[in-house]
């Protein structure tokens, strides 16, 4: 309900057939003006609806165009029988006026028309978001946003959880992404540097006592867009548990998303508790670590089968293959343009059969066969008559990845997976360390995540097999989530730190708030924060993030409504002791 005032007594999309004869006074935006043939018809909308309204003089409308804002009074009227429109909440009644008030006035020529903005281009859509946002759809898109993180805060409060606000201005600390900086007046040199996340700090918390901590945390990385990526900020549903395990983590992840997947969406969601997946498990059946489970298809391990193969391509690689059921009956056309697909992103070819009646095979690849070899595929695949088996064939870092993107570019060209369901996993046991071009040991992902095996295995294994407990969430293919169990204890972080190449002097200089702070009692934590854009574009199905973000920037990571990133004064560069060459 509206509170009434001297603009409007009710909003737009308010009035039904109870309330003819009710004199009322409405305000909003002009959507739409049609005359038919001395009457007046306009469409007002605000954010709760829209209204037809009649007028009967024209004189009324001399200063009134689209989009420019209105307040009216008038009497609710039913409307005639053939203009009555069951589609909107208020097509039963109408409003008959004469007395308009022009509130706001409107340029006659538009940018876009806002009914159809979602089909112009991006920049400009950017660069007029204020009309943008005016479309229902991506008005509706924000308004959902408010209750979800309404919604999350809620929650969180029923589980126990306290709302705690980290600072914005930090410093730079090396997290695995660009950092945005900010120079200091009063520090001639130095720099501020904006969050990546809240990591440091909702550890912090963990050690100052405070049991369950959350934020819907802003994060700042200077990264390139994608779709599910936004450059500049984001938002994170950010928490943290004292004295808690892995399963605990997952507990409260479980019960907060799948309510919240079943309150704001009509799809089926996966019941807790969510599959847990190993990452090498992932890697294999699925060619990723964010697996979309819609998905039936399945990749599996032929390697042996191809060790000394006369066939040079398969010899001595990492040989994956798909099976696809039914898919033998598809045309030339359709093979053709899947191996296009595959060399499109760097395979040198893609080699399948087709599984006859008889369960001998036809294809390219079928002549390359040793005795037993088709009798051991249809095994190991599962294949029946009339199913296509799909090979990738690479080293052993990039045949998972191909076979994975092959995998999911079947399932769509055939329409095999289910979009009216939400799927969600936990992938687990990550690989603690990685070798990176150069050959050096690396942190895979966040380097506080506590190794599985605590300091015995940082001193007997090879770094690239301890395992860390350390985590994501996945839903239909998008991750959601990140988080680990911490490493609280100093003497593991030093050693954790000292294989991936850095010295007690370095860990204490870069991360001297953490190093201190462990010398004091610090309680096992662990924790993860799920991101809320991109749990809002899974909700809304858009296939763009920005779309869930009130004010984005654009793929350039650009803000082109307020022009940022600017150019600043010369008396500005000179108070942060900055000098543009």
């Amino acid at each position: 309900m509206t509170k009434p005032n001297i603009y409007r007594t009710v909003n737009c999309g308010e009035l039904r057939e109870e309330n003819i004869g009710q004199d009322v006074r409405v305000a909003g935006w002009v959507e739409n003006i049609r005359d038919h043939g001395g009457v007046m018809f306009l469409d007002i909308r605000d954010e709760y609806g829209v209204l037809q309204v009649v007028v009967h003089d024209d004189k009324l409308l001399e200063n009134i165009n689209r989009e420019c804002t209105v307040t009216l009074s008038g009497k609710v009227v039913k409307r005639d029988e053939d203009t009555i429109n069951p589609k909107i909440a208020t097509g039963f009644v109408e409003v008959h006026t004469e007395d308009i008030k022009v509130l706001g006035k409107a340029k006659n020529e538009l940018p876009f028309e806002v009914a159809t903005s979602k089909n112009v281009n991006e920049d400009v859509r950017l660069r007029y978001r204020f009309l943008d946002l005016r479309n229902p759809k991506v008005h509706n898109n924000i308004l959902l946003r408010s209750q979800v993180v309404s919604f999350m805060r809620e929650k969180m409060n029923e589980l126990g959880f306290t709302e705690i606000n980290t600072p914005i201005l930090s410093n730079s600390s090396p997290e695995g992404a660009r950092d945005y900086l900010v120079p200091s007046r009063k520090h001639k040199g130095k720099f501020y540097a904006l969050p990546q996340a809240p990591q440091i700090f909702k550890q912090l918390l963990m050690v100052s006592g405070f049991d369950r901590y959350f934020q819907i945390a802003p994060c700042f990385r200077d990264e390139d867009a994608r779709a599910d990526r936004s450059p500049g900020e984001f938002y994170q549903l950010d928490y943290e548990m004292a004295f808690a395990t892995q399963e605990d983590v997952f507990e409260v992840a479980e019960e907060v998303l799948y309510e919240i997947f079943t309150k704001f969406s009509n799809k089926k969601v996966s019941p807790a508790p969510f599959k847990r997946i190993p990452f090498a498990e992932s890697m294999l059946k699925y060619g990723t670590d964010k697996p979309d489970l819609r998905n039936p298809l399945e990749i599996k391990e032929i390697s042996d089968m191809f060790v000394e193969t006369d066939f040079a391509p398969f010899r001595k690689k990492c040989v994956r293959s798909i099976n696809v059921p039914n898919a033998a009956s598809q045309s030339k056309k359709w093979f053709k343009r899947m191996e296009e697909f595959a060399l499109s992103i760097g395979m040198k070819g893609l080699g399948y059969v087709k599984v006859n009646d008889d369960l001998t095979f036809d294809g390219p690849i079928d002549k390359f066969l040793k005795p037993g070899d088709r009798e051991e595929l249809i095994e190991r695949n599962g294949s029946k008559a009339g199913d296509v088996i799909y090979f990738i064939a690479d080293s052993t870092q990039l045949a998972p990845k191909l076979a994975g993107q092959i995998r999911t570019e079947v399932a769509n060209r055939l329409d095999l997976i289910d979009k009216s369901r939400f799927e969600l996993c936990f992938i687990v046991d990550f690989p603690m360390y990685e070798i990176d071009e150069d050959g050096k040991t690396i942190f895979t992902h966040n380097p506080f995540s506590m190794p599985q095996g605590g300091m015995e295995a940082l001193l007997t294994k090879n770094p690239t097999e301890i395992l860390a407990y350390q985590y994501d969430i996945v839903c239909d293919g998008v991750e959601l989530s990140s988080g680990a169990v911490r490493n609280h204890d100093l003497d593991i972080m030093v050693k954790a730190f000292e294989i991936a190449g850095y010295s007690e002097d370095e860990l204490r200089d870069k991360f001297k708030s953490l190093y201190t702070a462990f010398q004091y009692g610090a309680p096992p934590h662990a924790g993860m924060a799920p991101g809320v854009d991109r749990l809002l574009m899974l909700l809304t199905d858009e296939e763009n993030i920005r779309e869930v973000i009130p004010f984005p920037m654009n793929s350039n990571a650009q803000d082109l409504l307020l022009g940022s990133p600017g150019e600043v004064s010369e008396q500005q560069l000179r108070e942060v002791h900055v000098k543009l060459r």
